[in-house]
């Protein structure tokens, strides 16, 4: 049965640059600015891969092994094969790609194959085990943290066995000080408010950046349930002001990302982006109208396409990059003045602020240390 879709018609590409044309001609500024942001994004295009179903840690929420996706696909091991099938991703078009598990930093010369092939590689981790500096200096490392304070042990720190391990954020700090590459992906919910200040000025402390993901208390009947969402947004926007060059945001996607809407519509299936779209269950969704990331497929670790980015389950996702790429998709949305085309504009510049490879990653950084490239 064909779902019911709410269909948005996008205005032509003509009309598009007619109207941005109307907005930037007397401020060249902004024209500037969103011409390299797209002019970058344009050479930027995106896939995601699995490459390893393993992990140290077993994560209360995480669901990659919630919905025994770790059962779904035998992971390739073998390099050769997969270099084959990175080579054929970079062929088809693919210069940017995610690569997750499982934890990859457990299999570090899976790392390096795509390393060598594409001109933009990032890794998700949990950080309990550094991923090398020496031949990945130009990855982009993002490090899972939950909550804050205590709740971060709380959710991730169990091991596959059972047994518990404490001092998870503390160990990827030292793992990860002064190392340009890494960005902090810290999913805040109302019982982690008042570890928000003290989490981000660590981070900030420990010379590296953080982008904010959302979740409510675990266990929650509804996984994106809030209420106080006034002050969870107070407290995520003064980290922001607080610590300009440490926390990667701004206040529209912070509000999106806590709301789940936008001035135009609901985050959900029927306007997620980051659907695979070579997957044969998105026929509608690929006709509604709603655009998708071109081109864009996250892999199983046996290379076959998966749903989406994250988990399927659609009701209960707000995925930080699928949110802020529902953003940027829709750029004709911010049409309406030139005051929300700037918004639009300095969300882009951003999103991209998030990869160590990007133009729009600020420069200054400390010098990583010799004894924090060897922590373990």
């Amino acid at each position: 049965m064909t779902r019911a879709l709410d269909i948005t018609i996008r205005p032509s590409r003509q009309r598009v640059l007619e109207r941005v044309a109307e907005l930037t001609r007397s401020d060249h500024e902004l024209r500037d600015r969103l011409q390299a942001v797209k002019s970058f994004s344009s050479g930027v295009r995106s896939a995601e891969v699995f490459i390893t179903n393993v992990c140290n840690l077993r994560c209360k929420g995480c669901w990659f092994f919630e919905h025994d996706l770790d059962k779904a696909a035998k992971e390739v091991r073998d390099l050769p094969t997969l270099r084959a099938f990175a080579q054929q991703l970079h062929a088809a078009g693919t210069t940017n790609v995610l690569l997750i598990g499982g934890e990859p930093a457990l299999v570090p010369d899976r790392i390096g194959v795509f390393v060598e092939t594409m001109p933009y590689v990032s890794v998700v981790s949990n950080g309990t085990r550094p991923v090398p500096y020496d031949g990945f200096e130009n990855l982009q490392v993002f490090v899972s943290l939950w909550g804050g304070g205590p709740i971060d042990d709380e959710l991730r720190g169990h091991r596959p066995g059972g047994r518990r391990i404490t001092g998870l954020f503390d160990l990827g700090l030292r793992a990860y000080r002064d190392d340009p590459r890494v960005v902090w992906v810290y999913t805040v919910s109302e019982p982690g408010l008042p570890h928000i200040e003290p989490t981000v000025r660590a981070i900030h402390d420990n010379g590296n950046q953080v982008v904010f993901g959302f979740y409510s208390d675990y266990g929650a009947d509804d996984p994106t349930g809030v209420q106080e969402s006034d002050r969870l947004l107070g407290e995520m926007t003064r980290a922001w002001e607080s610590y300009p060059e440490t926390v990667i945001g701004h206040p529209y996607y912070f509000d999106a990302l806590v709301r789940g809407r936008t001035h135009w519509g609901t985050f959900g299936y029927d306007t997620c982006p980051s659907i695979s779209v070579d997957h044969a269950a998105h026929t509608d969704r690929l006709a509604n109208g709603n655009p998708v990331l071109r081109g864009f497929n996250t892999y199983r670790a046996d290379h076959t396409v998966q749903f989406c980015c994250t988990s399927g389950n659609c009701s209960g996702c707000r995925d930080s990059q699928a949110m802020w790429s529902w953003m940027l998709v829709n750029m004709h949305q911010f049409l309406t003045s030139r005051e929300s085309l700037r918004a639009w504009v300095e969300m882009a510049e951003s999103f991209y602020r998030q990869y160590y490879w990007s133009p729009y990653r600020p420069s200054g950084h400390r010098v990583r240390s010799g004894a924090a490239a060897d922590a373990e």
